[in-house]
């Protein structure tokens, strides 16, 4: 996120005015540290990762909240994969099993140089059968595996508990294992971990709203999250980060077209960045890096006029 420096009126000057005369509302994050230091922010997980309505909602709020920081982020999800290297049978109708992350991983961190990884693994690694003990320790390596190259790398991580599971099943409840899932990785932040528990989050969220309206659901297919979860995603993200209270859309238009300019810019960078470093999963090929980046260029211009209107709009009285 490049800023534009003018004489007395940059937006990073205006934001500047502007936060003066905001209240404190939260006490310092000491996590906002690990995001100051993150020049670049890579983002692994499965198709809801790939998806990336999350990852745009968090950009919107760094790009608008924080242009003083320079931070690239960076979607490299995968549709179908695992940490846990395992695939069910009847994936194969597909054509192909399950992609295994630490197939591509070692290729990944050489590429990408990430300083700061957010991983989000689970929906898929209990590959959609009851609970398991042989198939939970194949998740735990998995997730502690990808830890311990990160860091070997020299990248923080930050776990993600696996979203929940909302299909009625009435044999078994998968939801189940994703809550056990989720419980073992929130546990590890007694070893020092950073994780952030989405898992406990929306199933709360969903049992609050299901009071109102016994047919709400964030996800149409159970697994999918909807524009409405996504942005619950990535709210616990920049809750984790925050420092201070959040801009209040001063310009809906330009927050509108912001959107749409960062989720442009994340799938062809994704694409581009996920066909360079190659992977097993069959799937569209990106464009080459040198002609994705150009798009991206422009998307980055309209992003920024997108950003110096928001920032002129929330300074007026």
């Amino acid at each position: 996120m490049t800023i534009f420096k003018r004489s007395l009126q940059s937006p990073l000057q205006i934001l500047c005015c502007i936060l003066a005369f905001l209240p404190l509302g939260t006490q310092a994050n000491e996590n906002f540290e690990i995001l100051k230091k993150a020049r670049k922010i890579v983002f692994f997980g499965d198709s809801i990762t790939w998806g990336g309505e999350y990852v745009v909602f968090f950009e919107r709020w760094l790009t608008v909240n924080h242009p003083e920081l320079s931070t690239e982020v960076l979607n490299q999800g995968i549709p179908s994969e695992t940490v846990s290297g395992l695939s069910e049978p009847g994936h194969l109708r597909h054509g192909f099993p399950r992609p295994d992350m630490h197939e591509r991983l070692d290729r990944a961190l050489k590429a990408l140089k990430p300083d700061l990884i957010i991983a989000c693994y689970g929906i898929n690694c209990g590959i959609y059968m009851p609970f398991n003990e042989e198939r939970f320790t194949k998740y735990r390596e998995g997730v502690e595996r990808l830890k311990k190259k990160a860091e070997a790398q020299g990248a923080r991580i930050i776990f993600m508990t696996p979203p929940v599971y909302d299909k009625p099943n009435p044999k078994f409840d998968y939801d189940d294992v994703m809550a056990a899932y989720a419980k073992w990785l929130v546990s590890k932040r007694e070893g020092g971990w950073q994780v952030i528990d989405l898992h406990t989050v929306m199933k709360k969220a969903l049992a609050s709203k299901r009071e109102k309206d016994p047919k709400f659901k964030f996800s149409r297919d159970g697994i999918h999250p909807g524009a409405e979860g996504h942005e619950l995603m990535a709210q616990q993200i920049i809750d984790f980060f925050a420092v201070k209270p959040p801009l209040k859309d001063p310009h809906p238009n330009a927050y509108g077209r912001m959107m749409m300019f960062l989720r442009e810019r994340m799938r062809v960078k994704r694409d581009a960045w996920l066909t360079e470093i190659g992977h097993k999963r069959p799937m569209r090929k990106g464009k080459p890096l040198a002609e994705a980046n150009k798009i991206a260029a422009d998307n980055t211009a309209r992003i920024q006029q997108n950003l110096e209107t928001i920032l002129k709009a929330a300074k007026q009285p």
